[in-house]
């Protein structure tokens, strides 16, 4: 009997849809494992596919497509090593999250998911049917396990598995990016070591997909729950870790072990990779912004020219009467700072424009917040119209505090194809911005240095819609609000949790009311990294119109 199993780990970023692209990823890994003498190549939860291709998999054509791209794989790999692909399977009436084992040209074994997830963003249940609980497979030197992704988080898949003959686990995945995911991911996983006394592999993608960014951070474990290799976060990665068995089993020879950065740094990863994947896979080369020179435009100008080079970045600045020489040199000086081209484009004769042709209708009223809002309704249709005629794609700059009160406005500045800052609270923008200017990394293609001025991140923000106009106007302190928020939506606390925690309960029930009053405006926001379990689109579904208010 062999004593010994190489195995590689295909770490990799697959695209929806992209069949024939990701199959080809999955062949040149092959290739890499073949050269390596590997016995096995291991890919993640629905490669074949990517991941979520959410309701894409209920289309028979495309279903049908996928299995067949799998058996040609199969047929292609037939002479090398075995390989491990996840991937749709059909089987009238039902349909399956499903795992395949090629080898000697065909599908050698199969497994079905057990357990679908349908929380946050996953509605497996609604797309998936429910597979039986299964054995081991024979690799030849040994028997192995496949719990595919949320099965491995339980106990009674793994121990069948085990029962049943497994001497390995190697769990395929599907897990996006939250923030601290990782140690939660790591816990489970050591729990089922322990459990069963047997190695296993945990097996994560990496790459944007829409609004959820996947971190890789693969790992290997042996029995006891030792970590013995650890893949590192975000980046595409093919290694080869070698079993061997000795007296109590098999075990994992030590590999690399990476080291993970601190949770902001792993935030502003996030939207940095969320923005590059979406703009690849989506096929835009280029991005403009409207650049205010206050914090959030900066932020998310320093992320694009991350992203994807300050060649590809066009920042504009759309000024009116309201706007302060301070903000007019802030801009320049973030745009002269990132390297990136800088447009001034004054909406004071447009605005004077849309003034006077509304002036019989608005007759005798008093000017306020409608006057406010077409100020940003034209900078949004001017940039729409950049976007259109240059090919480029327009981003927003809300954060989650103003995206949750609806302290934007609607086909104005919220108006565009992406958010970087969708999920990040406005207090933690000033951590972003501040981490950034002292930090610099081989991902990020902008430069090193202090890409936002300390006048921006010290100076309190302003929309400049009026006179001496201060967000502080409209809303509590950032500080109060936040906290507010991270308990109503992040936990989703009552109203008298809040109060509980030193919060005013007036200053409460009117956060409250905005976040419920806004979710129309997020119904049509643009969509953005998730960075946190309750990210507004798929984690947080509320309905628009609802009456209920919490009078607790």
């Amino acid at each position: 009997m062999t004593d010994r199993f190489r195995l590689t780990l295909a770490q990799l970023n697959p695209t929806v849809g992209d069949l024939k692209g990701n199959a080809a990823k999955a062949r040149d890994a092959w290739e890499q494992a073949r050269a390596a003498g590997a016995d096995m190549v291991m890919l993640p939860e629905m490669f074949i596919t990517g991941y979520q291709a959410q309701d894409l998999v209920l289309k028979p054509a495309f279903t049908l497509a996928a299995m067949d791209a799998v058996a040609d794989l199969a047929r292609d790999c037939a002479d090398g090593p075995m390989i491990a692909i996840g991937g749709p399977l059909s089987e009238l009436p039902k349909l399956h999250n499903a795992y395949f084992i090629l080898k000697g040209g065909e599908v050698h074994a199969t497994t079905r998911k057990y357990y679908l997830p349908n929380f946050n963003v996953f509605d497996e249940v609604r797309l998936f049917s429910r597979g039986d609980m299964q054995g081991p497979w024979d690799a030849g030197a040994l028997r192995i396990g496949t719990p595919i992704c949320e099965d491995a988080w339980y106990e009674d898949v793994c121990e069948a598995m085990v029962e049943s003959g497994a001497e390995m686990l190697l769990v395929p995945n599907g897990s996006p990016y939250f923030r601290n995911k990782y140690d939660i991911r790591l816990s489970k996983m050591v729990g089922r070591v322990i459990e069963n006394d047997v190695p296993l592999v945990y097996l994560n993608l990496v790459g944007g997909q829409d609004d959820q960014v996947f971190d890789g951070g693969s790992f290997v474990l042996n029995r006891g729950g030792k970590l013995a290799v650890k893949l590192p976060l975000f980046d595409e990665a093919v290694v080869h870790v070698d079993f061997v068995r000795d007296a109590e089993g098999w075990r994992a020879i030590e590999g690399d072990v990476a080291i993970f950065p601190d949770d902001l740094e792993q935030d502003y990863r996030v939207m940095v990779e969320g923005l590059r994947d979406y703009m690849r896979k989506t096929g835009f080369k280029k991005v403009l912004l409207g650049l205010s020179g206050g914090i959030d435009s900066a932020i998310v100008a320093t992320i694009a020219a991350d992203a994807l080079g300050p060649d590809n970045v066009r920042c504009v600045m759309l000024p009116s009467e309201y706007t302060s020489q301070s903000s007019l040199d802030d801009a320049a000086k973030v745009a002269d700072a990132l390297g990136c081209s800088y447009d001034t484009v004054p909406i004071g004769p447009t605005r004077a424009a849309v003034t006077e042709t509304l002036a019989p209708l608005f007759a005798g009223l008093e000017e306020g917040l409608t006057e406010e809002n077409i100020q940003s309704r034209i900078r949004g249709l001017l940039l729409m119209a950049q976007s259109n005629k240059f090919g480029e794609m327009l981003l927003t700059t809300g954060n989650k505090s103003e995206v949750a009160v609806g302290y934007a406005t609607i086909y104005g500045d919220m108006a565009g194809g992406y958010n970087p800052i969708k999920d990040m609270y406005k207090t933690r923008v000033f951590d972003a911005c501040r981490w950034r200017n002292v930090h610099h990394r081989p991902w990020m293609k902008a430069p090193a240095g202090e890409m936002i001025p300390e006048s921006i991140i010290d100076k309190p923000p302003s929309a400049e819609l009026r006179a001496d106009q201060k967000d502080a106007d409209s809303l509590p302190p950032y500080d109060v609000l936040d906290g507010i928020l991270t308990l109503l939506v992040d936990e989703e606390a009552s109203v008298s949790d809040c109060v509980a925690e030193g919060y005013d309960r007036d200053t409460v029930k009117r956060v409250e009311h905005l976040l419920y009053i806004s979710e129309y405006k997020r119904f049509q926001s643009a969509p953005g990294p998730r960075l946190s379990k309750r990210a507004f689109w798929l984690d947080r579904r509320y309905p628009i119109v609802n009456r209920w208010r919490d009078e607790g």
